[in-house]
């Protein structure tokens, strides 16, 4: 046999040779794995390196660009890199790393190189990792309530400023709407807003400026809106004690009279009539007058007193002719003819009329307020009522600040407790309550053009009947905001900027009744759920109240708020003494307490912010636990405040990775 016939028949050693020969492939393949797997641990790292700084970059830059100005993003986007991926780590080296910015998209890339272990020996020495990343800020559907204290302390100038609280305010706003909205104003924030908002996403903004009272009666339907309403006010009475009906007419006069021709043209001599006779001495009539229209209607009225009497004056005019008469003689008798000029004839009137007035009865007296609705969400600008001089009628001007609902009326002089839980009679604490057929459900236009404070007979306050022939002093403090405005979207600056250029200080501070107003108009289960709930697609809303107030609770008394003229009315407080403004000051912090709760149970994120340096300890410790968890700012000056702000729009952004 041959040599390969024979090494083939013989197989001595043949497994050693097939395992010789399968090994370089099972070399490859092991070595594979282990490099494939170092390589996916690295690359790893490095793209967790890489998303860690560029979020962190964009959380640094905030609202601002990422420029020669703002170098310190940079190197915060880096540092965070180098914790997360230290150079060398890995056996990999030749590290490099960038990030920059566009439009406030933050963008890394990372690279290394990684020396191969098993599969240099296939001629792979080294392998280059390289990784990207994106980060931005990016809102979702948002709705954003501010509630803003307008009260007249914020027309003063905090130390260290240079303008008044409500200017520093106005800019702060305008700078939050740069931050979230990313739409330049005119207001200097720093820097112009950098990044696109997605315009898929539903971002609105609404305002309440509260005051001592809230100014939302127009953003109501005309059937939440009671038809009868008490007031502290006054009736006009007769001497038989019966209401003064307006002015009982007189006799009217005439007081004079004027012809008044229309031009001095005569007609011709017609002859009229024959006086016989010789002679026409005695027998020529007298001029006259023959109207022959009818009498106009009324002008030039006027009348004079605002007395219980006046004297009223109006003239007439009536169509006639003037006549002029002579006698001649003709075949010795006596000939009477006329001639005659158009015109007319005015006559001047006089009329006394009297009111029958005697005096004044001051008293919680009922109104038809009916007369302000116009159907819908329509409203008239105002009504008239007989509360002029002497029972004359006069014009009642509606503003928009609303009276609130039935309240719960405490017994005693504290209130600490009383709304823990809130009273089941406190419908004006119910955020979602809708108003029904029952006038205790529903609001009453605030109208400061019907109400007097009253005192007794001695000078003294007093909630009894009083009558009086003198016009008394009205004798309360009122205020009225700017008019909220319900959320919507404000897609240009102008629009946004223009509201906000409306608000401005004045009144006392009521923070219950800003806060409650600023709930109810955001609320996607009350009022307005209809526009509230969700988007028009249907989306979910995250929602963020922003309240900012510049100084504790101050009341009076005799302020006219949406709860009355505290004095007089008594509604929160015991109706046998006229309360303190220090009970009045407790009643609205314990409610304020409530109400902040009460929000934060509807998911809203509530934010607070203190303006200013005159807050008291007792205001401040008040004010952060309103506040949600963490979402509590104070701001001595306008600078602190507008940072605050572009802070909080900062933090409602959500920071995300985009690859």
């Amino acid at each position: 046999m041959g040599f390969l016939t024979r090494l083939r028949d013989n197989q001595a050693g043949n497994v050693l040779v097939m395992v010789a020969a399968g090994f370089i492939p099972l070399l490859g393949f092991i070595g594979g794995g282990v490099d494939m797997a170092r390589i996916y641990l690295v690359k790893t790292r490095l793209q967790h390196a890489c998303d860690a700084g560029a979020l962190a970059g964009r959380k640094q830059m905030a609202g601002g660009a990422w420029n020669a100005s703002n170098e310190k993003a940079r190197s915060t986007a880096e540092g965070i890199f180098n914790i997360n991926y230290v150079p060398g780590a890995y056996g990999s080296g030749g590290l490099m790393k960038t990030f920059s910015e566009n439009q406030g998209k933050v963008t890394g890339t990372a690279s290394v190189s990684l020396p191969m272990t098993i599969m240099v020996i296939f001629g792979q020495s080294s392998k280059t990792i390289e990784v990207t990343c994106d980060a931005e800020m990016r809102i979702p559907n948002t709705d954003v309530m501010f509630v803003l204290d307008t009260t007249g302390s914020m027309a003063s100038v905090n130390p260290g400023d240079g303008d008044t609280k409500i200017n520093g305010l106005k800019v702060a706003v305008k700078c939050f709407y740069e931050a979230l909205a990313k739409v330049d104003t005119t207001a200097n924030c720093g820097s112009n807003p950098t990044g696109n908002r997605n315009n898929d996403v539903q971002l609105r903004f609404g305002f309440v400026p509260y005051s001592s009272n809230v100014n939302v009666g127009r953003l109501l339907r005309n059937e939440w809106m009671v038809d009868t309403a008490f007031y502290q006010s006054r009736k006009a009475k007769t001497a038989g004690d019966t209401d003064v009906d307006g002015f009982k007419e007189g006799q009217a006069q005439v007081s004079s009279t004027e012809q008044v021709p229309y031009n001095m043209n005569w007609s011709a001599w017609e002859n009229f009539g024959s006086a016989g006779g010789s002679s026409c001495t005695g027998k020529i009539p007298a001029d006259s007058i023959e109207m022959v229209g009818t009498e106009s209607a009324p002008y030039n009225q006027s009348s004079t007193g605002n007395g219980e009497t006046r004297v009223v004056s109006w003239s007439t005019n009536q169509d006639g002719r003037y006549y002029n008469y002579q006698g001649v003689m003709v075949a010795g008798k006596c000939q009477i003819q006329r001639r005659y000029i158009s015109g007319y004839l005015k006559r001047n009137y006089q009329r006394s009329d009297t009111t029958g007035f005697k005096n004044y009865e001051y008293n919680q007296i009922a109104f038809n307020v009916g007369g302000l609705k116009a159907g819908g969400t329509s409203w008239n600008a105002g009504i008239t009522a007989p509360v002029g001089p002497y029972g004359q009628t006069a014009t009642i001007v509606w503003d928009g600040c609303i009276e609130e609902r039935q309240t719960y009326q405490n017994s005693d002089d504290d209130p600490t407790g009383e709304f823990s839980p809130v009273p089941s009679s406190a419908f004006d604490m119910n955020i979602d309550m809708m108003p029904t057929g029952s006038d205790a459900t529903k609001w009453k236009p605030l109208l400061p053009d019907l109400v007097w404070g009253r005192y007794d007979s001695v000078g003294n306050w007093t909630t009894a009947k009083v009558k009086t022939s003198s016009d008394l002093s009205r004798n309360y403090t009122y205020a009225c905001p700017t008019a909220a405005a319900k959320l919507k979207p404000y897609s240009t600056a102008n629009a946004f900027e223009g509201y906000v250029n409306t608000l401005y200080p004045n009144g006392n501070t009521y923070h219950d009744i800003g806060l409650l107003w600023g709930a109810r108009l955001m609320s996607p289960t009350g009022l307005f759920s209809s526009e509230n709930a969700f988007t028009p697609t249907g989306g979910e809303i995250e929602r963020h109240l922003v309240f900012m107030t510049d100084g504790d609770t101050v009341t009076s008394n005799q302020g006219y708020t949406a709860h009355g003229v505290g004095w007089w009315d008594r509604r929160q407080t015991r109706s046998n003494a006229g309360p303190s403004a220090n009970i009045l000051t407790a009643v609205v912090n314990e409610r304020t307490k409530a109400l902040c709760a009460a929000i934060k149970s509807k998911n809203i994120t509530l934010w607070v912010v203190s303006f200013g340096t005159g807050v008291s300890s007792s205001a401040q410790t008040l004010l952060q636990s309103c506040a949600s968890p963490n979402r509590f700012y104070v701001a001595a000056n306008s600078a602190t405040l507008i940072s605050n702000f572009q802070q909080i729009a900062d933090e409602i952004s959500q920071l995300r990775l985009t690859k």
